[in-house]
């Protein structure tokens, strides 16, 4: 799906229930009911593709089969948090796909979980139409955030991961206020007040 080199490789099936420790009863049953497979099939690291890197020390691979074409987000922050080491989800149904990543660090207090900072993701797509690349060079900091390039919603050039997790978040919190705007205008009866709204929509859309 990536086109990564062959010594990247893993393809090893993570039992469903490896996350058992981080879930409650539900989400244990909505792994079972979601989930035909999770495969573990490429490790970006050091030993494989000879790249280090700050924030990033390895990008595993995921591929997550499904049962039925669902965005499992609760799901995947379960696999996130449990894992210290970035991951690239490929989630498949049938012949579409579609990809989720998370730029996270380490808690403070306790290695064994992971921090989610931000989650990028992209639309279904059909398997044919994936134009998503893994490009390995530089660094692996580099092929992360390249990465995520891909996935993003601004349109801003950005230095670095925290700088592009910064302004994506910045761009959610400003299209959150404009839907709530915009639902505020729809229901105001008042003439005045539907014109202030208006205006604030107005500076919120030209950010």
């Amino acid at each position: 799906m990536f086109q990564l080199p062959k010594n990247t490789e893993v393809r090893k099936v993570i039992p469903k229930n490896a996350f058992d420790a981080y879930t409650n009863t539900k989400q244990k049953k909505a792994f079972s009911d979601k989930v035909v497979r999770i495969s573990w099939l490429n490790k970006i690291a050091f030993d494989t593709v000879n790249l280090n890197g700050v924030d990033v020390q390895e990008i595993q691979v995921f591929k997550i089969e499904l049962k039925e074409k669902v965005i499992i987000k609760d799901l995947l922050f379960i696999v996130e948090k449990s894992i210290p080491y970035h991951i690239i989800f490929w989630i498949e149904f049938q012949n579409e796909f579609y990809i989720s990543t998370s730029a996270k660090h380490l808690h403070p207090q306790n290695e064994d979980i992971a921090v989610i900072d931000y989650t990028f993701t992209s639309d279904w797509k059909s398997i044919e139409d994936n134009s998503y690349q893994i490009e390995l060079k530089n660094n692996l900091d580099w092929v992360f955030k390249s990465f995520c390039d891909q996935l993003k919603s601004i349109d801003t050039a950005t230095k670095s991961i925290t700088e592009l997790v910064e302004k994506q978040k910045n761009n959610d919190a400003i299209l959150k206020e404009i839907e709530k705007l915009k639902a505020q205008i729809a229901r105001c009866k008042q003439f005045n007040k539907k014109v202030e709204l208006n205006m604030k929509l107005k500076e919120l859309l030209h950010r």
